[in-house]
């Protein structure tokens, strides 16, 4: 099975003229040696444009001694002339003949300089597998060298008969690998993988998103269990959306405030989105009841004010969403009623392997349940990874369309955590990830982190919560430009790539794998762990 450079290639969502190119790649990788190389230009930063390395041409295969054959691939139909085989682009007709023989003058120039005239060879083909060449001898290319419709699965061996992969190796076969690397750009444009990963995953998470939004019965109480990535978000908004078409009072509570804050920049205008704890003060404040949230008991005491509280009419709403539902108390469910209008719609979002403070399960009587059991963000060798070290325990049903993100890992122990998270940044940075697509996460949990305190990582400054709030209950806030959160207060969010820091432990138990699936899951495309090595070792025994 041949090698393919770049990687990745297989996990796209193409169409058109790159899906006939990907389709070529398995063939390729299918049907040559091991001991060949295809190189190709379908890579992330050209998914909607041209797919070529050089000029025109489409792969390059690289034999075992060296020697290139550069393929270019023409799907569709020609128009032949007496002139030779024509291509139309826009309206614009092109000579094939004299695209090749402009390519590969250009990768001769090319490569004299790097190694010098007659240490390398240059071979090619054109391949057009929707069109039977029907005169060869006129079409301006070897006829010997192309492969039409009627020849497709024959493309493999035309290209072993031409490079033999028992010649003898050129002076330039150890240097070509870096020559190409470096031709073709082969670290990926990150900021367009994030583009088109972002919504290739919105596209097939959508499905759950829309059927469950179509359920009816009443009154309406629908609890959905669903795996972190199975698109709750997505079923939160679109309800949202379908509310506010229909001029519905609608309310949308859950637990942690960074997400409220995050879903209020993305729902539509007119929903009231707040934390819970947001939703007691706003409703106790016009009655004069306040705290001083300073305080250590502050956020119970204002729990206990608000189930005893008296409600204005004004403050029912049509629609109810509750969000992180498993991180609720059986208390809040009940004090939540409360604010139903009459023949109201409440839905209740929850996953049991987030429940990271350990609530004990609610009592819901006369509730419709639907599970949500695909996890469509998370790669799938990092889902594949957290079963492992959990011994099955955190098995999930992958979905994602991509794979081999290659998780990283750094380990501490003379060194500091702190330290270790800075080499972690680092690396994500020089893999091309902007800081505002990298989020530190804290295993640990703010109060007992030693980053949490941190204003800067290195050259980097951290944007993170103090810990503190001002009188009113609002958070106090570090400006920076790379966000620091726990993994308690970023559930249900997610960003392109994580780094899990501070990973430590003594025993590998069911809260510990909880921790680790919750923050493992926020990665939409890279995850990097930063461990104790004490956590390394027996992470790394368990993989």
């Amino acid at each position: 099975m041949a090698k393919i450079f770049p990687a990745g290639w297989n996990h796209m969502a193409v169409t058109g003229a790159a899906l006939r190119e990907i389709e070529t790649l398995e063939m390729l990788r299918a049907d040559l040696p091991d001991r060949y190389s295809v190189y190709h230009g379908v890579h992330w930063t050209r998914l909607r444009s041209g797919f070529s390395i050089f000029g025109e041409v489409d792969f390059i295969v690289v034999s075992p001694s060296g020697c290139l054959m550069v393929i270019e691939q023409k799907s569709g139909f020609f128009e032949e002339t007496p002139n030779g085989l024509f291509k139309i682009y826009s309206n614009q007709r092109k000579s094939v003949g004299v695209q090749i023989a402009r390519t590969v003058s250009n990768l001769y120039s090319r490569m004299s300089t790097a190694f010098g005239t007659g240490n390398f060879k240059i071979e090619e083909l054109l391949y057009c597998p929707d069109y039977t060449v029907r005169d060869p001898s006129i079409a301006g290319v070897n006829p010997s060298r192309i492969v039409d419709a009627t020849r497709r699965s024959n493309l493999a061996a035309m290209i072993e008969r031409v490079l033999p992969e028992d010649e003898m190796p050129l002076p330039c076969a150890g240097k070509l690998h870096a020559f190409l690397a470096d031709e073709l750009s082969l670290l990926p444009d990150v900021a367009a993988m994030i583009d088109e990963s972002s919504k290739l995953t919105t596209r097939i998470s959508d499905g759950p998103a829309t059927w469950a939004r179509n359920i009816e019965f009443d009154p309406f109480r629908l609890r959905v269990t669903g795996t972190a990535g199975s698109g709750k978000t997505q079923l939160a908004v679109g309800v949202m959306q379908d509310a506010m078409a229909a001029a519905k009072r609608t309310l949308y509570v859950c637990y942690n405030r960074p997400l409220a804050e995050h879903l209020r920049t993305v729902v539509p205008s007119g929903v009231t989105v707040m934390s819970y704890h947001q939703l007691c003060v706003s409703l106790l404040k016009p009655q004069g009841i306040s705290f001083d949230f300073t305080q250590p008991d502050a956020f119970s005491r204002l729990e206990a004010a608000f189930a005893h509280c008296e409600l204005p009419g004004h403050v029912q709403y049509d629609v109810l969403v509750v969000d992180e539902g498993q991180d609720f108390q059986q208390t809040w469910v009940e004090a939540r009623q409360r604010q139903l209008g009459s023949g109201a719609r409440w839905w209740r979002l929850e996953d049991p392997m987030q429940n990271l403070y350990s609530r004990a399960p609610l009592t819901l009587t006369g509730w419709v349940e639907v599970r949500m059991s695909l996890n469509y963000r998370t790669p799938r060798d990092i889902l594949r990874t957290l079963e492992r070290i959990s011994g099955g325990k955190l098995k999930s049903d992958a979905a994602s369309p991509f794979d081999d993100s290659e998780i990283g890992a750094f380990s501490y122990a003379n060194a500091t955590a702190a330290h270790a998270t800075q080499e972690a940044v680092s690396a994500a940075r020089a893999a091309g990830f902007r800081l505002n697509d990298i989020v530190v996460l804290s295993f640990k949990g703010r109060e007992k982190s030693a980053l949490a305190s941190l204003d800067r990582l290195g050259e980097y400054r951290l944007s993170s919560f103090t810990g503190t709030y001002d009188r009113d209950g609002q958070p106090i806030y570090r400006d920076g430009d790379l966000l620091f959160e726990s993994v308690y207060r970023f559930k249900e969010q997610c960003a392109p790539c994580i780094i899990l820091a501070e990973i430590d432990f003594d025993t590998l138990d069911e809260a510990v794998l909880r921790r680790l699936f919750v923050g493992a899951t926020r990665a939409t495309m890279k995850l990097v762990l930063v461990m104790s090595e004490r956590a390394a070792r027996e992470v790394t025994a368990r993989i």
